[in-house]
């Protein structure tokens, strides 16, 4: 099946143990069909914000400073996104700044290598391809040491985003991290305006990453400065946590009262293995996760995010139909599961046939 449509509709008991039943879904194919424009791939997606390389310890569970070799892996949560849509069998491009050097390079191959449009991606030669050093904790909780003073993203530059390659954008994604330092952050935000102008979707999945601001409270600051903005937001259960100053993410009210505003569509919040929850005006939900052997939980909420997308960019009013939402959301689900029992961000990012197998065999 070509194009970027939902492939099917599942029918799920009330446990996670009963079985699947496949239903060729003809009314998603037809809105996929009517969607396709100029791109063979579908409708396209793009990704604005940071790229860069993780160097990881080539043993597992030892200590950054006792590691005796590293091994390279290519990340950043919103290429993360623009690699995993693509994977999918979706369109894709990404927009934002690498140094003009060996990773530099690197980088904007594997964009291409994976099928994303990487026209939008600029060389820096002033600043080097920012690198990140990163390990799991015995308790298997990600360490991050950043290493961008400044790095090319951060330099990024209003003037030089890519206008047309926005305007074509059904959907519009972006982090917070390129909200940091200027002028990357005003590169944003004449990005977000463009986008917006255009009639895209704006998608917007902060990323707190505290070791990258200069405080907590500018992290705060600058991650709601943005946050009524977007059409549909992809958030964390520690992200909610951290934003509202510790209140209880779980508590439906203070969602809808804090982080619901007037002009969103959709709010996302992942629970890792527990699934997600959903909420829209008029309705709020659970979809279930997947019970999968966990390797490395980095990249996961993005693999998530880039399922998500991958249907929201063809069925563009699909937070109106909640049972097409939960499919959705059960793809995207199943997308986070297999990316966690792969190492590394881009790496582990399924492809749609590896998803469709988690959905259709997991009992």
């Amino acid at each position: 099946m070509t194009g970027c449509c939902f492939p099917v509709t599942i029918d799920r008991s009330r446990s996670r143990r009963g079985s699947f039943r496949l239903v060729r879904n003809s009314s998603f194919e037809s809105l996929n069909r009517g969607a396709r424009r100029d791109s063979k791939r579908g409708p396209l997606v793009v990704c604005f914000g940071e790229m860069m390389i993780n160097l990881i310890p080539t043993v597992e569970e030892v200590s950054l400073v006792d590691a005796a070799a590293y091994k390279k892996s290519p990340s950043g949560a919103t290429a993360n996104v623009a690699v995993g849509i693509s994977r999918l069998g979706c369109s894709a491009a990404f927009i934002g700044k690498v140094g003009k050097d060996e990773f530099g390079y690197l980088l904007s191959d594997i964009l291409k290598q994976n099928g994303v449009d990487n026209s939008g991606l600029l060389f820096e030669e002033d600043a080097r391809t920012g690198l990140a050093f990163y390990q799991l904790k015995s308790d298997g909780e990600p360490e991050f040491m950043f290493y961008r003073n400044p790095s090319a993203d951060m330099l990024l530059r209003p003037a030089e985003i890519d206008v047309k390659l926005i305007k074509k954008a059904e959907v519009f994604h972006y982090g917070s991290v390129s909200l940091i330092k200027e002028p990357c952050r005003s590169a944003h935000l004449a990005a977000m305006n463009v986008a917006k102008m255009s009639g895209s979707i704006l998608s917007y999945s902060p990323s707190v990453a505290l070791p990258l601001w200069p405080s907590a409270e500018s992290a705060r600051e600058n991650i709601m400065g943005i946050w009524n903005y977007a059409d549909i937001i992809k958030v964390s259960v520690d992200e909610i946590r951290f934003l509202t100053q510790g209140d209880d993410p779980y508590d439906d009210k203070m969602i809808m009262k804090n982080l619901y505003h007037c002009n969103l569509k959709l709010l996302l919040v992942t629970e890792g293995a527990h699934g997600c929850r959903y909420y829209t005006k008029d309705f709020k939900g659970k979809v279930s996760g997947f019970e999968v052997e966990v390797v490395d939980t980095t990249g996961a909420g993005d693999s998530f995010t880039s399922g998500f997308l991958s249907i929201m960019a063809t069925h563009k009013q699909i937070y109106k139909d909640e049972r097409r939402l939960r499919e959705a959301l059960d793809f995207a689900n199943a997308c986070g599961a297999v990316s966690v029992t792969g190492r590394g961000a881009i790496p582990s990012l399924p492809s749609k046939d590896a998803v469709l197998r988690v959905l259709f065999s997991y009992g």
